[in-house]
């Protein structure tokens, strides 16, 4: 593995046998993903990169196709609510609470990491509620079963998630921790930060020294390994994330179109009728954002930050969410 650290490995030959045993056992050896036309070369793939043949064979023997995880990709919440709706999901008095408990325990370990990496406490405790409710909710599904799933019968996203699926193999292969307790969710994100398997490769850390990167039951390796995703994309310590808007009635609406990324300048878009509610240099790239908000229309520019969010999720909605949260949890702690 690439990363600061590898995973603890056990013997190999001993796994395989273990592995055989619990797929005679276990109730859904009977799907068998190993015979999919897809799974020969996959296997070909990553034996090549010293993972066992067999044991690779008899992981996907015993990976179980899930509707439901297709179901659910065919309608994530950012795609299928207006913003008036999405943020009651998020911004609520108990998450809130709850985010300040979760910071109030591991405030030590936040402020080492916000003042290392320059991404503000607030936001890296915002990130994990949002995607577990601080490790309350981090998924039930069998990482295995999605990715396997994903990757073999959801063709529109086949080549992403099969590239995931074979990471996945590798880590799960080098690792001490079984198939079975490896969970995370229907796209098979995984630990208190929602981390793809080749995110974790490239991202996550280890905060404690103990050589074993777990982001699942250690909060300290989430929140280094959150933060240090932020870094990686580009998070400018102290820089602004957003600034609401006003827009002028009767201008072109095509402006909010243009994509996530800031690509126009506060000039261009006050040009086209986006003006600012603060004060921001003309030369600033934002992002012109438009929801449907509970009291009407909001408009908002996202500047390099606010993208820089939206690169642990591709939406406008859900970096507003953690924008919010993050906002909500630093007046509730101080």
């Amino acid at each position: 593995m690439s990363n600061t650290t590898e995973w603890l490995g056990v013997d190999k030959k001993i796994r395989v046998v273990v592995c055989s045993l619990l797929l005679l056992l276990a109730p859904w050896a009977a799907a068998d993903y190993s015979n999919h036309p897809q799974a020969e070369a996959l296997v070909d793939r990553v034996a090549a990169r010293g993972v066992d043949r067999e044991w690779l064979q008899q992981t996907l023997s015993g990976a179980s196709r899930q509707e439901s995880i297709l179901n659910a990709i065919s309608r994530p919440a950012e795609k299928s609510k207006p913003w008036a709706d999405y943020q009651d999901i998020f911004l609520t008095e108990r998450r809130t609470k709850e985010g300040v408990a979760f910071w109030s325990e591991h405030e030590e370990s936040l402020n080492r990491v916000s003042a290392s990496t320059g991404v503000p406490a607030e936001i890296i405790v915002a990130i994990i509620g949002v995607e577990t409710y601080y490790g309350r909710i981090m998924g039930s599904y069998r990482v295995i079963d999605a990715l396997s799933t994903l990757a073999f019968d959801y063709p529109r996203r086949s080549k992403f998630f099969t590239k995931e699926l074979e990471v996945f193999l590798e880590l799960a292969w080098a690792s001490d921790l079984s198939i079975d307790t490896m969970k995370g969710s229907y796209a098979g994100a995984m630990g208190l930060g929602q981390f793809m398997p080749s995110s974790y490769r490239a991202y996550a850390k280890d905060f404690d020294g103990d050589d074993v990167i777990d982001i699942w039951g250690n909060p300290d390796d989430a929140i280094a390994s959150v933060a240090n995703y932020f870094v990686k994309h580009g998070w400018r310590p102290g820089g602004p994330i957003v600034a609401r808007a006003d827009f002028a009635d009767g201008r072109e609406a095509a402006i909010f179109d243009q994509g996530l990324k800031p690509v126009k300048t506060i000039g261009q878009l006050q040009s086209a009728g986006l003006a600012p509610q603060t004060a921001i240099a003309e030369g600033a790239l934002a992002t012109p954002i438009a929801f449907e908000g509970k009291q009407g229309d909001e408009y908002w520019l996202g500047l390099h930050n606010f993208y820089v969010i939206t690169r642990y999720n591709h939406s406008a909605m859900y970096a507003m969410a953690v924008l919010q949260l993050s906002e909500a949890l630093r007046a509730a702690k101080l």
